[in-house]
């Protein structure tokens, strides 16, 4: 029998174990981590995705041969690559190879057609990263009074920030009694803010997500020369776009597909017509009532 003394040497050598190392991500792991850059355009999006569920083959063919599965052409492949962080194609090829050659294998085969659910599992940090941020809502309610009190408002998102903009739009003019949509650039865009600035507007609320259209910095400038003050909704708290406005609300978007998704984008939009809603609940509800009155009458929706 040890004595107590042994007793306490042997539990402390138990206990003194080195802890089991952690297991090694598969390949398809590390190269999400590899490629997970916001900032890549749909085309190399797919590149990615090919690679990702393509290991094994993908990693010995070569440029030729890699644009001509994916359907892209030769550059595209290296300015991905270079995109990722390679000198260019032949580098992130021996990379490819070497993770190939660890593993003996191509990429596990749980992750072969879970590309969606990576996508949902981005959004569902996205949303949680929105909901540190509504801890404090005095940016949000303050914007949304803001804007409540620019008559009239002017809403501006062009390109992919087109479908934004019109949702927002949409929703305001239901408690608001001016919005003006603003989706077409250039020219168009800077005679709609002047005229809004000439009517007595204060606020434009616009959209910026990637790819962020040189388009919307130019119209952005032509907003503040004009005097008019910028609530900016982009996934950058910093950028050219940013550093015009006056208040900047970042959300993350979703870079796992080949297009962008945007819930923690809907969610921002919601909560700013909330707190617009807020700001004059008198009007909200009386032209709320007044709506309403409209659609029976003209009997807008379906019945459930």
């Amino acid at each position: 029998m040890p004595s107590p003394q042994q007793a306490r040497a042997q539990a402390s050598a138990i206990t003194s174990k080195p802890a089991a190392p952690e297991p090694e991500p598969s390949p398809a792991s590390q190269l999400r981590a590899l490629f997970d850059r916001p900032r890549l355009s749909p085309g190399q999006r797919r590149i990615a995705q090919y690679l990702i569920e393509n290991l094994t083959e993908a990693a010995f063919l070569s440029i030729t041969d890699l644009a001509d599965r994916v359907g892209v052409s030769q550059p595209s492949v290296t300015r991905f690559a270079s995109a990722v962080g390679f000198t260019g194609y032949p580098a992130l090829r021996e990379r490819l190879q070497s993770m190939t050659l660890a593993a003996r294998g191509g990429p596990a085969e749980e992750y072969r057609g879970n590309e969606l659910q990576a996508a949902v599992d981005a959004e569902i940090e996205n949303l949680e990263n929105l909901r540190r941020d509504f801890a404090d809502p005095h940016a949000v309610i303050g914007t949304g009074r803001a804007l409540s009190g620019s008559v009239p408002l002017t809403v501006l998102g062009l390109r992919i920030s087109v479908s934004h903009a019109e949702y927002f739009a949409y929703a305001a003019r239901r408690i608001h009694p001016d919005v003006r949509l603003v989706t077409r650039g250039g020219s168009v865009a800077y005679d709609a803010l002047l005229q809004s600035r000439e009517a007595g507007g204060t606020w434009v609320l616009a959209f910026s997500m990637p790819r962020h259209a040189r388009e919307t910095l130019q119209a952005v400038r032509v907003a503040r020369r004009a005097g008019l003050r910028v609530a900016l909704v982009t996934d950058l708290a910093l950028g050219p776009v940013a550093d015009e406005a006056d208040v900047v609300f970042a959300t993350g978007t979703g870079s796992r597909l080949v297009f962008d998704s945007y819930a923690a984008t809907g969610v921002l939009c919601a909560a700013l017509l909330q707190a617009m809603t807020d700001a004059d609940p008198e009007r909200t509800q009386a032209r709320l009532e007044a709506y309403e009155q409209i659609a029976e009458e003209h009997r807008f929706f379906l019945r459930d």
